[in-house]
């Protein structure tokens, strides 16, 4: 169960533990789900990208990816433990669960945020390169963006990835939660082992929602973070500079259209759906795994 559970002879995972299983449930979403990332922040299509650069393509970045995922696994799950807590122990989480996930969720994303957002900025600029590449290799890329661009690039697209991160981790954590009593009202428990299947589709389902109603605040993100990076992807179009987020906004509803604030949705909606999936699915699997080694060991 994803969030503080009163019941301790059910599962009682120890903070080392949610933060393992969150950071090992970080590092496979992220291998298996890295190709579909690389398409979304490329805008194209992936038979191009296979035709032109060939398979490594659709891991450009995955070295601070992993990085970013492990890391922020293993500080989302461990917050948001830590802060249901809390708020059982004030009376206020078996009534209002929904709003205590929303809100718990939220903040515990962006603590995680915070802590890892220069390897985003990172993972970013390594994926969103073309050919001729402007940086060779993680090293070569710390260097050139700090001697070119100063120390706050690692920061560049902070304030809408903090604006988003509320709403959308938030989203993710309580929709998770009803999707999953959704899930047994409508199929009741028999006793068979299910539970596997349930957490990755509700997850799934909690991803596709929780994307569609924040999309837009993503590609603020995404473009502001590739600002000042325009000449390493002039092989790949038109391509647009801002001078910050409501500069970009008003471009983008100009020249773009309210169409333009979902533009790659698609390839989002299906990174969000397994990325989310597999980050309920892995968590609880290997939490599960835990709880079970250490009840044989007794």
């Amino acid at each position: 169960m994803v969030g503080y559970d009163a019941k301790a002879d059910v599962r009682s995972n120890s903070k080392l533990e949610v933060a393992v299983a969150g950071s090992v449930s970080g590092f496979v979403t992220r291998a298996l789900i890295s190709p579909l990332d690389v398409i979304k922040i490329r805008f194209q299509a992936a038979k191009q990208i296979l035709q032109e650069e060939g398979p490594r393509a659709f891991w450009k970045g995955h070295v601070p990816a992993q990085i970013l995922s492990i890391g922020y696994g293993a500080v989302q799950f461990l917050a948001f433990e830590e802060l249901t807590e809390l708020l059982y122990q004030a009376n206020l989480y078996q009534t209002h669960q929904f709003s205590a996930h929303f809100v718990c969720g939220g903040l515990s994303a962006g603590t995680a945020t915070l802590t890892v957002h220069p390897v985003d900025v990172l993972r970013t600029r390594l994926a969103a390169q073309g050919e001729p590449k402007i940086y060779n290799n993680l090293r070569e890329a710390i260097r050139t963006m700090y001697k070119t661009e100063g120390p706050f690039v690692f920061y560049k697209g902070l304030t809408p990835t903090v604006i988003a991160i509320f709403p959308y981790a938030g989203l993710q954590f309580s929709c998770y939660r009803s999707l999953k009593r959704a899930y047994d009202w409508l199929i009741p428990p028999d006793g068979k082992q299910t539970g596997n299947l349930k957490n990755l589709l509700c997850g799934c389902g909690s991803g596709v929602i929780s994307k569609t109603l924040t999309y837009p605040l993503d590609l603020f993100k995404k473009r502001l973070q590739v600002g000042g990076f325009e000449h390493a992807r002039s092989a790949f179009g038109q391509v647009r500079s801002y001078r910050g987020l409501l500069d970009l906004v008003r471009q983008v509803l100009q020249e773009e259209g309210t169409r333009g604030l979902f533009k790659g949705l698609t390839p989002s909606l299906m990174k969000a759906a397994l990325s989310t999936g597999f980050m309920f699915f892995w968590y609880e699997l290997f939490c599960n795994l835990f709880h079970c080694i250490r009840r044989e060991d007794r």
